[in-house]
């Protein structure tokens, strides 16, 4: 065996205030996260919204310090990673990827080269795969390497997903069990599920497994905790105007609150660091939801973090890997997944979810219009004198 990576990939997060509007132009220029009709739309759109988001955006990153804790965090992963990947007697070098946000996946890979690397074990941390999540890292990958014929000499298997992982579950059974165990009486505690949505097209059009995935996880994990506490799984998140997954997570915990529960622990299913989405959106906005609904005791389990049994499973699927036969990304990305990461559309009429989707599509075109237009001085509005 050659000199062995492994590339841990991630969403990645703006470090700093100054870094946000970037950051959402890059989220959104990516067609996995928003799907136009036409490409060219992209940038435009991602520009426009990037613009329109920054300053709200700003205001939520100023809620948990400034800045994202994701890149540092992943770091942190990674240096664990290798001690424990020593300590099973496998030497490897980790390395960062991030998607949107440096250091980006193709620094990583300039780096991968650089250290004559010969066998990489490709391993996205995100539990469950989506197309917006790991299908997205694993397509940017696939195009660096096709470009690029000297890459060609490095050996890669991927992991494509790991949410039935027995040590994934055993970390995420023992963080809740802490938490659980802190409330008077631990039996009564809802526990509450929250996953990233995506839309529901992804699901019923692209193929995404997600939702089977994050149900199939959510289940795993209880059966692991071996409590016999109620719970809930609900998804947060959404943007635009398509329909996403539900339960939405803030309809969810009205609808507990209605039932008269009071004791809420959260448990962020589908994120294994803390970022913007655990430290503001549900520890900010979902807790005064639910304090508003009437829920009294509303608490967050922790992202696993470097949790030592999360990292323990990193080490074991990175083994693992190295001694079963390669999974190429050519493979995960379509024969594997049957998952077309860039579905073709039919058009249909009716409320169709095809037809609301792009009825979705055609509003925000018009409002992309009427925006420039407002922005430029030009255009044929003005041009009747309506502006």
């Amino acid at each position: 065996m050659g000199r062995v990576g492994v590339l841990l990939l991630n969403l990645g997060g703006p470090d700093q205030l100054e870094d946000v509007r970037p950051f959402l132009f890059n989220l959104f220029s990516d067609p996995e996260i928003i799907r136009l009709p036409f490409p060219w739309l992209q940038k435009p759109l991602a520009w426009l919204i990037s613009t329109s988001r920054a300053r709200k955006s700003k205001e939520n990153y100023k809620e948990i310090g400034g800045g994202s804790p994701l890149r540092r965090i992943t770091e942190e992963q990674a240096q664990a990673l290798q001690v424990h990947l020593q300590q099973k007697g496998q030497d490897a070098q980790i390395y960062v990827g991030m998607r949107y946000w440096y250091p980006f996946t193709e620094e990583a890979i300039a780096r991968i080269k650089r250290d004559g690397i010969e066998q990489l074990v490709i391993l996205p941390l995100y539990p469950q795969f989506s197309i917006s999540t790991s299908g997205s890292s694993f397509r940017l990958l696939e195009q660096i390497w096709t470009e690029d014929a000297s890459l060609s000499h490095i050996e890669h298997t991927v992991i494509p997903s790991w949410y039935d992982r027995p040590g994934y579950l055993r970390a995420m059974a023992d963080l809740i069990a802490q938490q659980l165990d802190q409330f008077p009486d631990p039996s009564q505690v809802h526990i509450f599920f929250s996953a990233h949505g995506v839309p529901v097209s992804y699901v019923e059009e692209a193929g995404d497994p997600y939702q089977r995935e994050i149900e199939q996880c959510t289940e795993l994990i209880m059966q692991t905790l071996n409590r016999p506490n109620a719970h809930t799984l609900a998804y947060q998140s959404r943007v635009g105007p398509v329909e996403w997954l539900k339960p939405y997570t803030e309809d969810a915990i009205a609808d507990l609150a209605a039932q008269g529960i009071q004791y809420l622990l959260v448990v962020p299913i589908s994120f294994v660091s803390e970022h913007i989405e655990t430290l503001q959106e549900i520890d900010i906005e979902y807790r005064h939801i639910a304090e508003e609904a009437g829920i009294p005791h509303f608490h967050r389990v922790p992202a696993l973090n470097t949790h030592p049994l999360f990292i323990e499973a990193l080490a074991d699927m990175v083994i693992d890997a190295l001694r079963s036969p390669a999974l190429s990304l050519a493979e995960v990305i379509e024969p594997k997944q049957k998952v077309k990461l860039y579905p073709q559309e039919r058009w249909e009429w009716g409320l169709t979810t095809t037809a609301e989707v792009w009825n979705g599509r055609l509003a925000m075109l018009g409002f992309i219009a009427l925006m420039i237009e407002l922005i430029s001085g030009h255009g044929p509005l003005h041009f009747v004198g309506l502006l």
